[in-house]
């Protein structure tokens, strides 16, 4: 059974990922791990300290084990409770590191989490934080916004800078549109100053079409000098449920701030979830 890891700061921000990452794994048919990573000295409250020393990290695991509960029980009802969805509180200085594990873990094929998280000492997901993870996750990130109510998957953007590494993340992504029939729109924005920017699309519509077999691709031009702005509208307009982005090397000074940029930018958006590729991953996902 393939996985998807979800992990959570408890915070109301994080529920709207929680219900995501819920519905996905059913459409999929995939085991969902809900993770929370906590480090000691952050979660010892009276209960704990009143224990005896050696005690304190049984303490610890079973007080998260019950946030967890707590928290599927209020937000996922009776459906949390079923073989395919397990609970897991991990320990670590690093929540970075800690859901990273938690992933290798389990090999999982995605982790879903917030864009936001909680307040003082507590947050987990942050804008820097999910940055940081979409850098060094081993699988696919998906980010999902405060409030999101899409559930179900329609359309999934994709934008491209024609770059061969497009193909392979693209590949990867049709393996989750495939079971969800939804289309892929592979869309490229062209500022005045490039030059071809349509024979760049002809040989990357011929290269993908060569290498990925699903019919539900489509592919756009567009021209504007703010990059933003225009996917920003047009993800409105096709009413994307999904933008897709590859984190890249670095590739010259200019590429990689555009490009890091505009992913945080899209993040500090918030109101399409947003899905990041390591280039540097090429784990298939074969759900």
């Amino acid at each position: 059974m393939k996985t998807l890891l979800y992990a959570t700061d408890y915070s109301e921000n994080s529920v709207s990922a929680l219900k995501f990452a819920h519905a996905l794994s059913q459409k999929l048919g995939a085991r969902l791990v809900i993770t929370h990573i906590f480090e000691f000295p952050s979660i010892l409250g009276a209960e704990a300290l009143d224990n005896p020393l050696p005690h304190i990290q049984e303490v610890a695991f079973k007080t998260n084990r019950s946030k967890l509960e707590k928290l599927c029980k209020e937000h996922l009802g009776d459906n949390w409770e079923k073989p395919n969805i397990r609970l897991e509180a991990a320990e670590n200085s690093s929540v970075i590191k800690g859901i990273i594990s938690k992933a290798e873990e389990w090999h999982a094929q995605m982790i879903v989490v917030g864009t936001k998280g909680g307040s003082g000492l507590e947050e987990l997901i942050l804008g820097s934080t999910t940055k940081k993870l979409i850098e060094k996750a081993p699988c696919p990130v998906l980010a999902i916004p405060k409030d999101v109510d899409r559930i179900n998957i329609r359309t999934i953007v994709y934008a491209t800078d024609f770059e061969e590494e497009d193909i392979h993340a693209i590949q990867k992504l049709t393996e989750i549109a495939k079971p969800l029939k939804a289309k892929i729109k592979v869309v490229h924005i062209s500022t005045n100053d490039e030059y071809g920017g349509d024979l760049s699309m002809e040989w990357f519509k011929e290269l993908l079409q060569n290498k990925v077999d699903y019919p539900e691709i489509e592919f756009e031009l567009l021209f504007s000098a703010d990059v933003f702005d225009t996917l920003r509208v047009y993800l409105g307009v096709v009413n994307a449920d999904i933008v897709v982005m590859l984190e890249r090397e670095k590739k010259g000074f200019l590429k990689k701030w555009f490009h890091k940029d505009l992913v945080k930018k899209m993040e500090d958006y918030g109101r399409v979830s947003l899905m990041s590729f390591n280039e540097k991953n090429h784990q298939t996902l074969h759900f």
